[in-house]
């Protein structure tokens, strides 16, 4: 992952001359096929530790991002994340 967030900023320098715009969505924990199989109590542990908010973020709120990202112009070689804001999780 790290790998592809540093490869952003230059992508984007370099397709920008052919009007390409190069963006990177960092996920944290959502809601998929693969976490409805998570027990009550593993899901409970993983979203404690989600400072804010703490769950799971929805299918449909990654979506409203990649609108957001497609339809806004002014936006590229950004990283975003969406996360529930783990880096602030205390160490």
């Amino acid at each position: 992952k790290g790998g592809v967030a540093a490869m952003t900023l230059p992508a984007a320098r370099e397709l920008a001359r052919s009007g390409i715009r190069v963006m990177t969505i960092a996920p944290g924990l959502f809601e998929t096929a693969m976490s409805a199989g998570l027990s009550p109590d593993a899901r409970t542990v993983l979203e404690a530790g989600l400072p804010f908010p703490s769950r799971m973020g929805r299918p449909d709120e990654f979506a409203m991002l990649v609108q957001q990202i497609v339809e806004n112009q002014l936006l590229n070689g950004e990283v975003i994340r969406i996360d529930s804001a783990v880096r602030l999780a205390p160490k």
